[in-house]
């Protein structure tokens, strides 16, 4: 999970949300002055377009790490010893 810094416009606290909520039309409260941010592509606020992009490129790598983690050959990892146990060779199917 990815999160995002975010800089108030009012009181310049700086807190943190997530990356996958931070997109056009959200809004978010400041924990600290209580001035409610919205969130959208054209806006006009330096700290809310920077806290956009970031959002989006931290979405970006999120998706290119689980489409590697996905495309990537699964490996066996070790089995329990339960699971492997000793494995039985009949001695009749050797000597034919």
């Amino acid at each position: 999970m990815s999160f995002v810094q975010i800089q108030c416009t009012r009181c310049k606290t700086v807190f943190r949300d997530r990356a996958g909520r931070l997109q056009d039309g959200y809004s978010r409260q400041c924990p600290s002055c209580e001035v409610v941010l919205f969130f959208a592509e054209d806006s006009p606020n330096p700290q809310v377009k920077q806290a956009m992009k970031r959002a989006r490129q931290a979405r970006k790598e999120r998706r290119e790490t689980e489409m590697a983690r996905v495309s990537a050959p699964q490996v066996r990892g070790n089995f329990s010893r339960t699971r492997t146990g000793r494995i039985q060779h009949s001695s009749e199917d050797e000597e034919d």
